[in-house]
């Protein structure tokens, strides 16, 4: 889909290159572009292999590129990343908001050297001060945005979403800006610089909670599992103390609901005939369907609930996910080889589905492709890439 656009990719850690490794299973040839120590990622995680670089941070959002290691602070640096950027369609960056203009990344910058390029660039807070410098890491910008007092038990302590919500979030959202400003570029000849901050796009998630205050003036609070306005809807503990998630949303689920239980009494009880009513007497359903569940384990009423046609899905820890059928039909887990090793590891998979889709490579160790990738994009000779290697320009890592 994306195999004719050339992306670099200067991010690190997780949101960033997120979007990068999103380009790439788009069929985007993704350039990443690391300093000569590396993406602090590499190291980041308590998890990874007896290879340097591997830490499972790393690993996670770095499939499908290819790495080139460079001094982006030296003019010798910039000189060669200027060569890069005349052969690419897009630039991602996730540099603190005045650090572009001091390495001569900035939109004028760039644009000068390729006014047909795309900048997308992802910021935290936002690009003026007192906010610009501010530190935005995930937990901090889940906290800003609400996130957290809606996630958790009633009257419980705030609550961190379980993954970096903030950092992939904006992962995705800098994808598209690129695809958008990719688009752009293709249409009229012309780059753009768009930017996304973290903070931004968790408040854009808020959506229809945040609509709702608007029109209410009543602020949403954490219910748990519990839907606020949909009932049931909610997850159930049963008979082997697993759970059961159910939400049978409109009258035809709910009907089906009742006879999937066995309690078609339900369907005429007017605390609960229609919606409005299910969700003001939602703790009296509540304890009912608790009783209820707690009769076969989360697997029986699973294969129960499914036969019916009845939205509901037993709570998977993550090993479950991962090994659920559904996970390997939908090829959302993949056994790659270590290219030093030959020894499968498994990742996860590809969400786009297209035709022409296929397998990334492993992720790539640091500055093993710098040598390729200065010949083939820029056409440098081996003597000029010797040269810039010996001045601590660029490096070339081990071949992997």
């Amino acid at each position: 889909m994306l195999s004719d656009f050339r992306v670099l990719d200067l991010t690190w850690v997780l949101g960033g290159p997120f979007a990068g490794q999103l380009l790439a299973q788009l069929g985007a040839e993704v350039i990443k572009v690391e300093p000569l120590e590396g993406d602090l990622s590499r190291q980041v995680s308590r998890h990874g292999s007896e290879f340097e670089g591997d830490s499972g941070f790393f690993l996670s959002v770095n499939r499908g590129k290819s790495s080139i290691a460079m001094d982006l602070k030296s003019p010798e640096g910039r000189e060669v990343f200027y060569d890069l950027v005349r052969e690419c369609d897009a630039v991602v960056y996730g540099f603190a908001p005045g650090v572009p203009a001091r390495l001569g990344l900035d939109r004028d910058a760039l644009l000068a050297v390729n006014p047909r390029l795309c900048i997308a660039q992802m910021i935290g807070l936002h690009d003026q001060p007192p906010y610009a410098d501010a530190p935005a890491f995930d937990l901090v910008v889940q906290a800003l945005s609400g996130v957290m007092s809606i996630t958790g038990e009633p009257g419980g302590a705030p609550v961190r979403v379980g993954y970096q919500v903030a950092d992939l979030a904006g992962g995705l959202y800098l994808a598209l800006a690129c695809l958008g400003g990719m688009l752009k570029a293709l249409k009229t000849g012309r780059g753009e610089l768009v930017q996304v901050s973290l903070l931004d796009c968790q408040l854009a998630l808020l959506t229809w909670q945040a609509q709702n205050y608007f029109v209410s003036g009543e602020v949403p609070h954490a219910n748990g599992a519990r839907h606020p306005v949909i009932a049931p809807s909610d997850i159930y503990r049963c008979l082997d103390d697993k759970f059961i998630a159910i939400s049978p949303t409109g009258q035809q689920f709910w009907r089906t609901f009742c006879a999937a239980i066995d309690r078609k009494d339900l369907i005429n009880d007017p605390r609960f005939a229609l919606p409005k009513d299910r969700v003001r007497h939602v703790d009296d359903l509540t304890a009912i369907l608790q009783d209820v569940f707690r009769r076969y384990t989360a697997a029986d009423w699973q294969e129960r609930l499914f036969a019916s046609r009845v939205p509901a899905g037993a709570v998977h820890d993550v090993a479950q996910a991962v090994d659920q059928p559904l996970a390997h039909l939908r090829k959302m887990v993949e056994d790659l080889p270590h290219p030093a090793t030959g020894e499968t590891l498994r990742f996860l998979g590809n969400p786009f589905k297209y035709p022409s889709a296929h397998p990334l490579s492993y992720p790539p160790s640091l500055g093993s492709d710098t040598q390729a990738v200065l010949s083939r994009v820029c056409g440098y000779d081996a003597a000029r890439i010797a040269d810039l290697t010996g001045q601590r320009v660029v490096a070339t890592g081990k071949s992997v």
